[in-house]
């Protein structure tokens, strides 16, 4: 089942609202808590934040603070991505999106209220949003000032835009319909959709759409003259200008009108006072007196003294452009008015199949974490409980500004080695913001404890014919003094290889670390952070060509590896051809090693041998292998031979910007994880994340 849905719209003014309210009375009949948030708020000054967050809080009685339910404002957002830091938006919506989803068992999640600067990247930030969220969309779109080709054509292009962004669409609702229109466009949607789309259409309900006197007060910055708080309520149908002699104004009176006056007009001031408690004409709305002017007292008297009361407002600006700025008002449903509130819900009760939408939310299956999703699970994960890596290439600027990161972000302590003093010059040098009292700096010849690594060593090695001088030259190394400081319990894990070969970085702790119980090969895979999931690959590291055996065990731990970390395993093993059509030695390898899985672990999913198209693409799938439950939708991919894995690794890597986050070794009996001497900052930041999850007890 989902955890959340995007409620998302094309434009201002859609009336999303109906559709927040009603799903979320749907959802709180349905489980027990509900969050709400709505990650980009409209700009706000002083302390009236957002209204819709303020109705959803207090209607549904949440136990949400404000500075919760909301991450950025409007104006934080477009600077951001104008400056290039949209990255830093997403991430932050991330963050404060898990927080809600640890609380409650669903988050209803709404999209942005732009108007002005920002609508026409509106749609591309909210498709990002649930995209990254892993979350499924609902998208509201109103029928209102234009055509319905135009609005057909509005909502698929929407529709188009989140399904290409790997967005799953649950439901369309067309909202603000004329009753007329209403079957043709369910027909004509329903035909071009999908059909696992739902689609409602809601009519025009005139009620949810008249603003309020509380919108005018706002609107106009008006002065309430009278009126009690239930009266500012009262919605607008119709706005007249006063302007014309009463025996005129009078025959135009129609129910819940707006009065627009000069507050020196008395005539019509008290006409209408008098027109709203006479049975002969309609309830009105109230009155504004503009240009500032304040009736005389007696007719102020008469307005105090009436036994049914009409809000009165005193707005500043003159008759015209009050007028005016009233007919621009986009109304909204505020808490206080509760009327609006139960007709939005009773409008969505009686127009959106709910059943069914409930339905699709439960049967929802995410394709997998996104990439962005599972970097923030990592480093929270880390986070939880802190472990002590060592990292051995202190002279490495990469290493310095990885580490200066992972300490300002508080993640992991950090052991160091190197000299002291040239590493906090070079940090200088490099103008890093590094707290260096926050990390261990240890030149291993000048360590307290280097006479008992190199006895250690001795007393592990002596079956080797290793001697005392050739225990105190290899403690000399840092690749085999840090992968002591693992074994010895002084530090939880280590990563290397920045600067020294694989074999330099790995063979210490094959020598002394040693594999886990039952683990005959050691073996690599990278976390490939694509623009749409995150995919395991394995080995691309370590073995240059293992044969059936090693490849299923290969396999069986990238799969175990992949469950740990949340992606479930769907494993392919890669080969040149697909299924049993190839023939040769190196396929029949790939053959022997999918079956040795099957029976070893037959609660795996797993197919081979597959060529990487089937495996990953759908639509080829369906060609080769249409009955596979693996083909199209591969999480774990075994390549055959390191040369085959390590440069498919990098050409992905390299070409398309996809974060590799590894090698993680697995099968060691403590985490020592090996680098690219071509790696990047962010790649020994992640590597360090994830040994440092290994530590754990993973």
């Amino acid at each position: 089942m989902s955890k959340a849905v995007y409620i998302a719209t094309m434009e201002h003014g859609s009336g999303k609202s109906i559709v927040t309210l009603g799903l979320m009375r749907l959802l709180l009949g349905k489980v027990a808590k509900v969050g709400y948030f709505k990650p980009i708020i409209s700009d706000f000054d002083g302390e009236d934040r957002d209204n819709h967050i303020h109705t959803i809080r207090t209607h549904f009685n949440l136990d949400i603070a404000c500075e919760d339910a909301y991450a950025f404002t409007k104006s934080e957002v477009l600077e951001k991505k104008h400056s290039g830091q949209i990255d830093e938006v997403l991430d932050k919506i991330i963050e404060k999106y898990k927080a809600l989803e640890e609380r409650y068992d669903f988050v209803l999640v709404e999209g942005t209220d732009f108007s002005g600067e920002g609508t026409s990247i509106e749609l591309e930030i909210n498709s990002d949003i649930a995209k990254n969220l892993g979350i499924p969309a609902i998208l509201v779109e109103k029928g209102t000032d234009k055509t319905m080709d135009e609005f057909v054509n509005e909502m698929m292009a929407a529709y188009d835009l989140f399904e290409e962004n790997d967005v799953r669409v649950l439901s369309i609702v067309a909202n603000m319909v004329q009753p007329e229109n209403i079957d043709w466009i369910k027909k004509t949607l329903t035909k071009k959709m999908s059909k696992k789309v739902l689609i409602n259409v809601i009519p025009k309900i005139q009620d949810l759409g008249n603003p309020t006197i509380k919108e005018v007060i706002k609107q106009l910055d008006a002065e309430v003259l009278f009126g009690e708080e239930h009266e500012l309520n009262n919605q607008i149908a119709h706005t007249i200008v006063g302007a014309m002699q009463l025996r005129n104004f009078l025959p135009r009176l129609e129910k819940d009108t707006l009065i627009v006056v000069p507050g020196d007009r008395a005539d019509l001031v008290m006409g209408t006072l008098q027109a709203n408690i006479s049975s002969n004409y309609p309830r009105l709305a109230g009155i504004v007196l503009s240009g500032g002017l304040v009736p005389e007292p007696a007719v102020v008297q008469l307005a105090d003294g009436l036994p049914i009361r009409l809000p009165v407002l005193l707005a500043k600006e003159d008759t015209y452009a009050c007028a005016q700025k009233i007919s621009q008002i986009h109304p909204q449903i505020y808490a206080s008015n509760r009327d609006k509130i139960l007709l939005s819900i009773r409008s969505f009760d009686k127009y959106v199949d709910s059943e069914r939408l409930a339905k699709a939310l439960v049967t929802f299956e995410s394709k997998g974490i996104t990439p962005r999703m599972f970097q923030y699970n990592l480093l929270k994960w880390a986070q939880k409980e802190k472990k002590r890596i060592v990292l051995p290439e202190g002279d490495d600027d990469r290493i310095l500004t990885a580490a200066a990161r992972l300490i300002n972000q508080n993640v992991v302590d950090l052991t160091i080695l190197g000299k002291k003093e040239k590493i906090q010059k070079r940090v200088k040098q490099l103008g890093l913001k590094f707290d260096l009292d926050k990390v261990e700096i240890v030149n291993p010849v000048e360590a307290p404890y280097f006479d008992d690594y190199v006895k250690t060593f001795y007393e592990l090695r002596k079956h080797k014919k290793v001697n005392m001088a050739i225990a105190e030259d290899k403690m000399l190394d840092v690749s085999y003094f840090g992968t002591m400081m693992v074994y010895k319990g002084h530090a939880d894990g280590m990563v290397s290889g920045a600067k020294h070969a694989t074999q330099h970085t790995i063979l210490p702790a094959l020598q002394f670390i040693k594999t886990k119980p039952g683990v005959s090969v050691v073996s690599s895979i990278f976390f490939m952070c694509l623009e749409d999931r995150v995919s395991v690959f394995g080995d691309c590291a370590i073995n240059p060509n293992p044969n059936a055996e090693q490849l299923a065990e290969i396999a069986i731990s990238s799969a175990d590896s992949s469950k740990a970390f949340g992606i479930e395993p769907k494993i392919a093993m890669l080969s040149y051809s697909s299924g049993k059509s190839g023939i040769g030695e190196d396929v029949e390898k790939v053959r022997k090693a999918t079956e040795i899985v099957k029976k070893l672990r037959p609660d795996l999913k797993i197919e081979g041998p597959i060529q990487y198209d089937a495996a990953v693409d759908p639509y080829i799938a369906g060609n080769k292998m249409p009955d596979s439950e693996v083909a199209g939708q591969a999480s774990v991919l075994i390549f055959p031979d390191l040369n085959t894995g390590n440069n498919t690794y990098k050409a992905v890597q390299r070409e398309t910007g996809t974060i590799a986050i590894g090698p993680m070794l697995q099968g060691l009996n403590k985490p020592v994880n090996d680098l690219s001497r071509g790696c990047l900052i962010d790649d020994i930041y992640n590597t360090v994340i994830i040994t440092a999850i290994q530590a754990q007890g993973l």
